[in-house]
């Protein structure tokens, strides 16, 4: 059957699915170190394990589900099922985990955090491999099915911005709304806004299902860890940019996690809401612009190479400007808009840059290896955000642990919020830079000494395929 183009309705309704499950991954990445951590009371180095168990999890985790997905067969498709199955569970657990009991016994707040996130993660790939692997059920090969790749990226860069910038004001209103001064507001703020976000995930889900139809029986190709890497140690161009996914996402999540303890224990504890929340709102605002136009402006006049040349000492001007202003003991929150600006107006053009460096990897692959493992690369893109997030988590939890970053106890406790020692305020500052700063020249370093798709490169492969495939075909006809 022939698939036919897609209506603007089901663009919508397919981006809109993109922004739900994202706005729940953003918040669960975003905050569930600093909920347990510093709201709860579980200990920083036990969520750095866990965080970081659970993505290694998520190695043997997402290739599984590729496959019961594969192999699913019912009136609505095989992936609509699976979609709609993982949002609920994974809209569920999501509230569950947030609802943690702050009066469990040391041991049981670990087990409680593990359990909940271990299971909330299973729940999300459950939902996440259907939800891409679908594109192919209801789209042609070529500029659609990019257009519609892009389109999906692009509104799940709008999700995870709009959690960025609301979460924690959200926090504050929802946690004192109803509340008598009994319970720690943020305890109730996270419960509260959950179960906002887990509410919006199921509707935009709900209309996705409904709108889109899987319009031809497609044959899902699934991957095997060992075919992964196996895919890759063939294909030295898709490992580079791989590493480069890693490290570029490593260092976003090390601020991520850090910024939030930044302002509220350092830079501005008496007004750290609303300055973090500013803080937020604009790197969102910088990230989304830099995807949508200032990516497309700079693709005028450079290569794809270029630019990510050019982001990469964006942001690492970005950290050096941040630092700077971190150690001089300036407390106007407008001037740190510029390092987040630099910071997430790179990162977004990164992550737009990275997507198509990997599609070109596939090309490089067919041309070296006579065969073309675009499902087993693509698929090992989630995995490794999802590492990155892990092991960012763990480099951050063990800065928590090891600069005891909390209210300075020799503090004049005259005010709600203290600010933490001059030692923990100074190790902050240097982990959530120049540790951003040195993960980023790593990548930099390997990409350029690795990658060498180049356009010109790019074009030479692309007429030596065309070649093979004209022979292919010719020999094909005469047999």
């Amino acid at each position: 059957m022939e698939t036919k183009r897609l209506s603007g309705g089901e663009k919508v309704a397919y981006g809109l699915g993109a922004v739900g499950k994202d706005m729940v991954y953003m918040f669960s990445a975003s905050y569930v170190l600093y909920y347990f951590q510093d709201v709860i009371g579980v200990s920083a180095v036990a969520m750095g394990v866990i965080l970081l168990i659970a993505r290694v999890f998520d190695a043997f985790n997402d290739p599984i589900m590729g496959i019961i997905v594969a192999k699913t067969k019912t009136k609505w498709g095989k992936f609509r099922p699976w979609l709609m199955i993982g949002t609920l569970t994974n809209a569920v657990l999501l509230i569950v985990m947030f609802s943690c009991p702050p009066d469990l016994s040391p041991g049981g707040l670990i087990a409680y955090a593990a359990v909940t996130y271990i299971v909330w993660g299973i729940t999300y790939t459950m939902m996440d491999i259907p939800y891409w692997s679908m594109i192919p059920a209801f789209t042609k090969a070529g500029k659609e099915r990019e257009g519609l790749s892009a389109l999906a990226r692009s509104c799940a860069g709008v999700g995870s911005a709009l959690v960025s910038i609301v979460t924690v004001m959200a926090v504050k209103f929802l946690g004192n709304l109803f509340n008598d001064g009994s319970t720690n507001y943020e305890v109730l703020g996270y419960q509260r806004v959950a179960i906002v976000i887990a509410a919006l995930f199921i509707v935009f889900s709900t209309i996705l299902c409904v709108v889109v139809k899987e319009k031809s029986n497609v044959d899902m190709q699934t991957a095997t860890v060992g075919q992964m890497f196996k895919a890759l140690f063939k294909n030295d161009q898709a490992m580079t940019i791989v590493i480069s996914i890693v490290c570029i996402n490593t260092a976003l999540y090390i601020t991520s996690n850090l910024v939030i303890y930044f302002f509220k224990y350092d830079f501005s504890p008496a007004e750290w809401e609303g300055n973090y929340t500013l803080f937020n709102t604009a790197g969102g605002a910088f990230q989304i612009l830099a995807m949508m136009i200032m990516f497309p402006l700079f693709r005028k006049f450079m290569s794809t190479m270029k630019i990510f040349y050019v982001s990469f000492f964006m942001a690492m001007a970005g950290y050096a400007i941040l630092l700077v202003e971190a150690f001089s003991g300036m407390n106007n929150v407008y001037l740190l808009l510029i390092p987040a600006f630099l910071i997430m107006a790179a990162i977004g053009m990164l992550n737009v840059v990275v997507t198509v460096f990997l599609a070109n990897t596939c090309d490089y692959g067919e041309l070296k290896n006579n065969r073309r493992d675009e499902s087993v690369i693509f698929s090992m893109q989630t995995f490794v955000v999802k590492l990155a997030s892990g092991i960012a988590a763990f480099i951050a939890s063990l800065v928590l642990s090891i600069f005891s970053i909390t209210e300075d106890s020799d503090a004049a406790a005259d005010t709600v919020y203290q600010r933490a020692s001059d030692a923990s305020c100074m190790g902050l500052r240097m982990s959530m830079t120049i540790g951003p700063i040195v993960i980023l020249i790593v990548g930099l370093i390997v990409f350029k000494a690795k990658y060498k798709l180049t356009d010109e490169k790019l074009d030479e492969i692309t007429a030596e395929l065309e070649e093979r495939h004209k022979a292919e075909g010719k020999e094909s006809a005469e047999a």
